[in-house]
């Protein structure tokens, strides 16, 4: 018997076309998520390199572990940033070097994550005083804002540096970052403590020198790092994206069944991101979610607005791949994350019929589920014991590993 074999709805990214991201089941239409985002985008494709696609298409991004790109993709949702660097490559323009011994820049020197020749060299002097590679943005106090770029060692021997933003009263300092021999994106996030034009880039580590290899340089306003934005000579804007409306009430069994979802956060901000198989409001729906607590995740049933279950588990990093099932069934509500059946609670009724009609990444532009997607499913029973704890494993120590984005020897 297949695990399939009771699927209302299966996605497992891999078809897809503008504004569209197909399902394997059910084959027909039915099965398709409306996908929008009035912008273009990057993404990792299958061959490990970045690439712009184009306006409403989306993105299915390919993780690289140690300068390999991986099989499996994940459908990537992520919300609206901007680039605030003027020149993201073109290191020579608007880019300028300060400090008393100056950071050498030479551009367009290799080949870049993107497959092109369009990575640049930045020498580092071994020195006392401030040294700095860097261009001016915009600053309001108060406000998080996180710096990031692609580097590489361009020697045989890892080199140090850092990042840093809101020079002038230079607070917004990183630690010392390490390239290696392969491509890394770095970034540092801080707050700013004045408003107006200050400048961000990179900064010297006293008595060391670098040579390094550098592209894809970036700084917005947030907590954590996007997808790479490239600019020239303008600021540039990634629309938020939202993917809804997959399935109808032919689709889903109110009264019993299983939302599945391998899953992993962007960052661990504190902010709800919600996935959903739900009726016509948001009043009736099987969620699965990121809490409003550090690395909690929750599934709840909620019918004609009232809760009637909600159950919590916290992972040690929800930026990691986790499989999470959610198991609705009048009396009979569990959570089941990674192989194990975290919570339940056996009180509590569930839909009439035809109640639930859709799949949603996004309930009406609230709690939008920003992150990475490997497969979304939805089942019509309740699945038994055996039959959940065999979805939410591991298949192998392999498969673990690296959706764990572990190093593997």
């Amino acid at each position: 018997m297949s695990k399939y074999d009771n699927a209302g709805l299966v996605m497992i990214p891999s078809g897809y076309k503008a504004s569209k991201v197909y399902s394997v089941i059910p084959n027909t239409t039915d099965g398709d998520f409306d996908f929008s985002r009035g912008s273009t985008a990057t993404r990792v494709n299958k061959d490990g390199l970045i690439e712009v696609v184009a306006s409403n298409v989306p993105r299915l991004d390919y993780p690289l572990i140690d300068g390999v790109v991986q099989d499996c993709p994940s459908l990537l949702l992520e919300p609206s940033r901007t680039n605030l660097f003027l020149y993201s490559e073109s290191l020579e323009s608007s880019w300028v070097a300060s400090g008393i011994n100056p950071i050498i820049l030479t551009a367009s020197q290799f080949i870049s994550p993107d497959g092109t020749q369009n990575a640049s060299r930045l020498q580092i002097p071994s020195t006392n005083t401030v040294s700095i590679w860097q261009q001016l943005f915009s600053h309001t106090s108060g406000t998080q804002y996180t710096i990031s770029a692609y580097v590489k060692s361009n020697v045989s021997t890892n080199q140090q540096f850092k990042l840093y933003g809101d020079y002038g009263t230079p607070t917004g300092i990183s630690g010392v970052l390490t390239a290696t021999s392969e491509w890394q994106r770095f970034s540092f996030t801080y707050t700013a403590t004045g408003t107006g034009t200050r400048s961000g880039g990179f900064y010297y580590v006293p008595n060391t020198q670098a040579d390094l290899q550098i592209y894809a340089i970036q700084v917005e306003q947030g907590s954590y790092p996007t997808s790479y934005i490239p600019t020239s000579g303008s600021t540039v804007t990634r629309v938020a994206e939202t993917c809804n409306g997959a399935g109808n009430a032919d689709t889903f069994n109110g009264s019993e069944g299983v939302l599945f979802a391998e899953i992993s956060a962007l960052a661990n901000d504190l902010t709800e991101r919600v996935i959903s198989l739900q009726g016509a409001s948001s009043s009736d729906r099987v969620s699965i979610q990121y809490n409003t607590i550090t690395n909690q995740i929750k599934g709840f049933v909620r019918v004609g607005g009232t809760f009637v279950a909600s159950l919590e588990y916290t992972v040690t990093n929800i930026t990691d791949f986790h499989k999470v099932a959610l198991k609705y069934k009048s009396n009979d509500f569990q959570l089941w994350i990674d192989g194990v059946l975290r919570e339940g609670d056996v009180s509590g009724v569930t839909f009439a019929a035809n109640t639930l009609i859709k799949t949603s990444l996004d309930i009406g532009g609230v709690a939008p589920f920003y992150g990475n997607t490997k497969q979304l499913m939805t089942f019509n029973k309740a699945l038994t014991d055996a039959e959940l704890e065999d979805l939410t494993s591991w298949d192998s120590f392999l498969e673990m590993a690296t959706s764990q984005l572990y190093t593997i020897n």
